[in-house]
C-alpha cells in the first residue's frame, strides 16, 4: 500500500475494478496466415461489438488485438452510457448547425437503446442501471454556458433539464440534466458479446501485433512476425489507428489521461451521474463492488506525458471525495487514455475517402461507451453496404475549417515543443542514485535514457526516443511507465508498447 500525506492509503497498483470483476476468457496468438470477409484490428468495446454485428449478418470476421481483448480504454472507463457529452451541443450548433448537431445527439442514444436492449434480451449481468445524467457547475463563469447548453436542448429536442440545485450534497450554481441515460460494468456485458462472436463462427486473437495493411481488393493486413490476414474489409479500432500516417492521425488527434478512484464512502450517494463544466474535471457515479454501494471519482485530466508527477492527480481525487462524501477506504485506482479529434467529433467510416474496404473508428474523447457502439453500428451499415444517416457527419476525411485549423496549429505547435524540449532538457539523476520503485531520466554515455529500478532492485534502462515518431519520452511514476508527450504512446518501463500510435518497443540500454 502506499501512503499519501492524508489519512487514506492508496492501492499500490492501479487497477481497474470491472477487470478484476469478470472472468474473461483468454484467445490464441494468431499462428498462420488466414482468410476472412472482415479484419478488425483492436479488441476493445468498438472491435468486439463491431465483429459481434457483422458475425450476427453471417460474416467471417477476425478480431485482432496487440494485448488482451478489454484490457486498453475499455477496461479503465467510467462506464458511463449517455449522449450527454459534456456542454457539446451548444458548441456544435454553432460549427456544424441543427441538422448535424441532431444526428449527433441521435447516434449516441441509439447506441444507449442497443445497449439497453441488448442486456434485456440476453439477460446479461452486468449491473446496468437506468440514471439522469449531470453537467453541474459550482462557477458563476459557467452559470451563461449551462444556460446556453439548455437552449440548445430546447432547439435540438433533448430531454433534459435546467436545474440550480443537484443532489450532490454540496450547493452548485447551475446544472443541466439529461434524463434516462445509463451506467453499467462494461466487461460481462463485453464477455457476453465475444462469446457470440466465437459462437458465430467468429475468430479472437490475442497477444497479435498489426503493423499495417496492403491496400486492394482483397486487403492484406500484416503482423509484426510476418503473419498475414487477406480480407475483403479492415476496420481499425485500436483507438489510435494502426496505420495512421495513411490519415495522418498522428496530426489530427491527440491523446489525454484521466484518473478514477473507487471510493467506499461515509455518506450515502444520492444517485445519478455527473461531471462539472469546469476543469479540473470532476466525474461521479455510483458502483457495486462485492455488493456494496461505493462511489466512482473521476477526471484531473491532462495531455498525456505532460502532467505533473502523476500521483498527484490522485490525490487532487481523493482530497475531492473525501470533501464530498468522506472516505472509508480506497478500493481501487486506475486510469484511462482518450484521444481527441480538432472538431471534438469521433473519425467513424471510410479512413481515406478514395479506398472504401479500409474503416477506422477512433476519437471518442471521453465518451466511448455509446461512440464506440454507434461506431460499430455504422461501420457494419458501411461495410454490408446499407448507408446511414451519420455517414458524412463522422466521416474521417472531412475537415471543418472552424474549428479545426486552429486546433490543428495549436496541437502540432504544442508536439513541436516538446519534440525540442525533450532534446534539450539537461537535469539528469545518477542510476545509482535510485531507490526501489523509482523512474526518472538519466544520461548513459552521454545519450538521454530512461531508468527505473523495480521493487527486487533491478534496473531497467530504456532509450527515452519514441518509436512513433521521434519525441522524447516522460516517466509516469503513479502508473510505471514510459509515457510520450507528442502523440500518446506508452511503454512499460521496459520498454514494451502499452498504448498506440507506436508499434515497436523502447530500444533497451546498456551500462557499460
Amino acid at each position: 500500500m502506499t501512503h499519501s500525506d492524508s489519512h487514506t492509503i492508496f492501492p499500490q497498483f492501479q487497477e481497474s475494478y470491472w477487470l478484476t470483476s469478470t472472468d474473461i476468457p483468454s484467445f490464441p496468438k494468431l499462428d498462420g496466415d488466414i482468410q476472412v470477409d472482415v479484419a478488425i484490428v483492436g479488441a476493445g468495446m468498438t472491435g468486439i461489438t463491431t465483429a459481434y454485428l457483422l458475425s450476427k449478418k453471417g460474416l467471417n470476421v477476425a478480431v485482432i488485438d496487440a494485448g488482451r481483448i478489454l484490457h486498453g480504454t475499455t477496461g479503465h472507463t467510467t462506464a458511463k452510457i449517455t449522449a450527454q457529452h459534456d456542454l457539446i451541443y451548444s458548441e456544435f450548433l454553432s460549427h456544424f448547425g441543427k441538422e448535424q448537431t441532431r444526428l449527433y445527439y441521435e447516434a449516441n442514444h441509439e447506441a444507449l437503446q442497443f445497449i439497453k436492449q441488448t442486456v434485456e434480451e440476453y439477460n446479461i449481468d452486468c449491473q446496468l442501471k437506468e440514471e439522469d445524467a449531470y453537467v453541474y457547475t459550482c462557477a458563476d463563469t459557467y452559470v451563461e454556458k449551462i444556460a446556453a447548453e439548455c437552449k440548445a436542448y430546447e432547439e435540438l429536442g433533448i430531454p433534459g433539464s435546467y436545474v440550480e440545485q443537484t443532489p450532490l450534497p454540496f450547493s452548485t450554481k447551475a446544472a443541466i440534466m439529461m434524463e434516462k441515460q445509463a451506467q453499467f460494468n462494461p466487461v460481462p456485458f463485453l464477455r457476453y458479446l465475444a462469446n457470440q462472436v466465437i459462437r458465430q463462427g467468429g475468430k479472437i486473437y490475442e497477444q497479435t501485433t498489426v503493423v499495417g495493411v496492403e491496400k486492394g481488393n482483397p486487403a492484406i493486413v500484416k503482423t509484426n512476425d510476418g503473419k498475414k490476414i487477406t480480407c475483403n474489409h479492415v476496420v481499425s479500432s485500436s483507438h489510435f489507428p494502426f496505420n495512421d500516417l495513411n490519415g495522418l492521425y498522428f496530426a489530427r488527434l491527440y491523446a489525454e489521461r484521466s484518473y478514477v478512484l473507487a471510493v467506499k464512502s461515509d455518506k450515502i450517494y444520492p444517485g445519478g451521474m455527473y461531471i462539472s463544466a469546469e476543469t479540473p474535471k470532476h466525474s461521479l457515479r455510483s458502483v457495486l463492488i462485492n455488493g456494496e454501494p461505493m462511489v466512482l471519482v473521476g477526471g484531473e485530466g491532462h495531455k498525456t506525458g505532460q502532467g505533473i508527477c502523476t500521483f498527484q492527480y490522485y490525490e487532487a481525487l481523493e482530497k475531492f471525495a473525501e470533501q464530498t462524501f468522506g472516505i472509508k477506504e480506497i478500493m481501487y485506482r486506475w486510469s484511462a487514455q482518450d484521444l481527441y479529434t480538432l472538431d471534438k467529433l469521433p473519425y467513424i467510416g471510410q479512413e481515406v475517402s478514395s479506398i472504401s474496404n479500409i474503416l477506422v473508428a477512433t476519437g471518442y474523447k471521453k465518451w466511448g461507451m455509446t461512440t464506440s457502439v454507434a461506431a460499430a453500428l455504422l461501420n457494419t451499415k458501411l461495410i454490408t453496404g446499407e448507408g446511414s444517416p451519420y455517414q458524412d457527419l463522422f466521416s474521417p476525411a472531412r475537415f471543418h475549417a472552424d474549428p479545426d485549423i486552429k486546433t490543428f496549429v495549436t496541437q502540432n505547435a504544442n508536439v513541436a515543443k516538446h519534440l525540442i524540449a525533450g532534446k534539450l532538457e539537461i537535469n539528469y539523476r545518477k542510476a545509482e542514485e535510485f531507490q526501489n520503485d523509482e523512474g526518472a531520466v538519466i544520461r548513459v554515455n552521454g545519450k538521454r535514457a530512461g531508468a527505473y529500478r523495480d521493487l527486487e532492485g533491478a534496473l531497467h534502462l530504456v532509450d527515452t526516443t519514441c518509436s512513433h515518431l521521434g519525441c522524447e519520452v516522460e516517466w509516469n511514476e503513479a502508473e510505471r511507465t514510459w509515457d510520450c508527450p507528442c502523440h500518446g504512446s506508452r511503454y512499460s518501463y521496459q520498454g514494451e508498447v502499452i498504448e498506440g500510435p507506436a508499434k515497436k518497443s523502447l530500444g533497451k540500454v546498456a551500462l557499460d
